[in-house]
């Protein structure tokens, strides 16, 4: 596997406030990796560089190579790094099927003006998109759910729908924001094996998540921050046996991370 995102001494700073201080790690292609630690330590900041929402005080992030760092986040996700957002951002007074059928627009070859006057392009782009979010929702188990309100959802359909969001926009690496929050052991379950299924199709994750035992099951490398600093980096068995992580993310042992 080769490098897919490649983060290089990324620092942030908000006045005096260090958020994230010299973190380096990378992702390769078809990986599973989650950035963990404890409040505050860093990891939304990270996603938000990553994604480019915020632009680095010092370092960099490249795309297979290419700096992405410092560019617009719509061009960003153009490029295919998408983020998900920890509040389930979905339009809740729209259906499930049109909430990813507008997702599909950042594809779009026809622009605002055709759409306005529904020239043959946008046409075109309006079937694809609808064939698409169809074949999405069937992906992610939300068939049945397409014509269903999207404030009618329970809480793990709401995410997958978040998720199906995301992959209407092409990506080539999804950054998840705590996936599985809030959920309960049957729909954590469930929402594992969806996205092991994601990582199936073709697309790489970079996942935030505070759901240990999720964490463990589900990613190839675990980032670990602390004080926005990276302080262990490995596999989740190397991760669960980190004196550094045991003391600075759980403060003792802790058979939630399996020690």
């Amino acid at each position: 596997m080769t490098d897919l995102l490649k983060v290089s001494g990324l620092t942030k700073r908000f006045g005096g406030l260090i958020a994230v201080n010299d973190v380096s790690f990378a992702v390769q292609e078809g990986e599973i990796v989650s950035i963990i630690g404890p409040n505050g330590a860093g990891k939304s900041t990270v996603f938000k560089l990553v994604s480019s929402f915020l632009k680095p005080s010092v370092g960099e992030v490249r795309l297979r190579g290419e700096r992405i760092s410092g560019l617009a986040p719509h061009i960003v996700a153009r490029q295919g790094v998408v983020r998900t957002f920890q509040e389930t951002t979905v339009f809740k007074g729209m259906t499930v099927r049109d909430n990813v059928i507008i997702a599909h627009h950042l594809r779009a070859r026809a622009g605002l003006p055709g759409f306005y006057l529904g020239s043959s392009a946008a046409r075109r782009d309006e079937v694809e998109f609808a064939r698409s979010a169809d074949e999405i929702l069937e992906f992610l188990g939300l068939g049945s759910a397409r014509a269903e309100i999207a404030s009618t959802l329970p809480h793990g359909h709401l995410r997958a729908l978040g998720i199906a969001i995301g992959l209407a926009a092409n990506p080539t690496i999804l950054l998840l924001d705590e996936p599985f929050a809030g959920m309960n052991q049957a729909e954590t379950r469930r929402a594992v094996e969806l996205v092991r299924s994601v990582r199936e199709r073709g697309v790489t994750l970079l996942l935030v998540e505070h759901d240990m035992t999720a964490v463990m099951q589900i990613s190839d490398r675990v980032v670990v921050l602390n004080f926005g600093q990276k302080i262990a980096e490995g596999t989740p068995v190397e991760i669960q046996r980190d004196e550094r992580v045991i003391e600075a993310y759980l403060g003792s042992e802790d058979e939630t991370i399996g020690i």
